[in-house]
């Protein structure tokens, strides 16, 4: 059975119905910011470590497979019912569908009932952040009243704690809530100068930070009650389990369409700026709301895409070959070197099959990775040998891993390895 196909002209891979095998993903991000994102929209993200800042959670050994991620409901309010154009996490029946992905972003697309949803997801260069567009376009004879309502489910930032030390957790975390802008602020009175957003460009009917009061009693995120009645909560969590949704509602006429774009991101602020008013516990936001608003920007959105691309155009542009059999160029001009600054961005510490909580960079590893990009960056690869190098111990061994953010072993998997210095 086919898949999907490459796309050469555009440095894609278009997957052509969404019951893959297994999830095929892709990589988002270049330099700080990480996403993992598969052809139904599933995956996490995090800011340099995939253990110690994950700023979405993810199951891995959850049932159906892939489910949880970033979802985008699309409600037909005359008609009572909603759908996903990723697919997941509904699963209801789509007339067209595809998922391209490409260069540090992937592009998802799905119709039903004559109602066309076009998502791109990629992070900018030089930002901690992600941007959704979505695209709403109506290809009915009749008006289309449309809610959509987006999803995200925090972290509480150690992906391990997050998933073992549940006495804690249901007590810890915390959001605010401030001009339709969802912050994510567990720990942050006590211990962190970090936080993460969720932010929407359109006005808000409503939204929801509290997963049992979107879900409702005994239902899973392919129909949450929220969705299915129209209507948010406006639910503001203490405790239990964070989440981030914007209910929009929008009036399509036949051939319309209209662009709705949804920012989450990663922010800190300076330990002796925290909060504002300084004597008050609520974030200082006055640092990332020129961010926020940045981005909310479809223009701006749309130069961070271009630059992006440029981005790419100039590292694969550093080496490429021309032989007769076309599927060699393919490999050599553009996965393959793909592939390679995808594994120095990751030394493998995240993916769908290495959770990010146990592995870190592997000493080892990231030394031989660097074969693989040195003439893509060798500035980056000049940076990486210099890091790797001051985690070296006295004695001239090493951590066989350690975690990207603390520069610290992983006790657990100790050393002694026979590829260790």
């Amino acid at each position: 059975m086919r898949f999907g196909y490459f796309d050469d002209d555009h440095r894609e891979y278009v997957i052509t119905r969404p019951d893959t095998p297994l999830p095929w993903i892709n990589y988002l991000g270049s330099q700080t910011y990480f996403g993992i994102i598969s052809n139904t929209g599933g995956g996490y993200s995090f800011y340099r470590d995939a253990r110690l800042r994950r700023i979405s959670r993810y199951r891995y050994n959850n049932v159906p497979f892939d489910y949880g991620g970033r979802y985008i409901y699309i409600r037909d309010n005359r008609a009572g019912c909603f759908w996903s154009p990723t697919w997941q996490p509904v699963r209801g029946t789509l007339d067209a569908y595809t998922c391209r992905h490409g260069m540090g972003y992937t592009v998802i697309s799905g119709t039903r009932n004559g109602i066309t949803a076009w998502i791109r997801y990629f992070v900018p260069l030089d930002e901690t952040l992600e941007i959704w567009q979505l695209t709403v376009t109506n290809g009915r004879a009749e008006t289309a009243d449309l809610s959509l309502f987006s999803f995200i489910e925090f972290c509480l930032w150690d992906a391990w704690d997050d998933a073992t030390n549940y006495q804690r957790n249901f007590n810890t975390g915390e959001v605010e809530v401030e001009d339709d802008v969802i912050y994510h602020k567990t720990e942050y009175r006590e211990r962190r100068n970090h936080f993460a957003y969720f932010a929407c460009s359109e006005p808000l009917q409503g939204f929801d930070t509290q997963r049992e009061d979107f879900l409702g009693p005994y239902r899973g995120l392919d129909n949450p009650l929220v969705v299915e009645r129209g209507r948010s909560a406006n639910s503001i969590t203490t405790g239990w389990v964070p989440i981030g949704s914007h209910h929009v509602q929008i009036s399509l006429e036949p051939g319309e369409s209209r662009q709705v774009i949804f920012v989450l991101g990663y922010h800190e602020n300076p330990k002796d700026q925290k909060f504002d008013p300084p004597d008050s516990q609520r974030i200082n936001k006055q640092t990332v709301k020129p961010i926020i608003a940045r981005y909310l920007d479809p223009a701006q959105a749309n130069a961070a895409f271009d630059r992006l691309h440029t981005y790419w155009d100039e590292i694969l542009g550093v080496l490429q070959v021309e032989t007769p059999d076309p599927d060699t160029n393919r490999m050599v001009n553009v996965w393959n070197a793909y592939q390679c600054m995808v594994t120095f961005n990751m030394s493998r510490s995240a993916s769908f099959f290495e959770s990010g909580i146990g592995r870190g960079l592997g000493f080892r590893d990231s030394n031989q990775d660097l074969l693989g990009f040195v003439h893509q960056a060798p500035q980056r690869a000049r940076e990486r040998i210099l890091d790797l190098a001051a985690t070296q111990l006295q004695n001239g061994g090493a951590y066989h891993q350690y975690q990207p953010l603390t520069k610290r072993g992983n006790d657990a998997v100790g050393s002694g390895f026979n590829d260790d210095p």
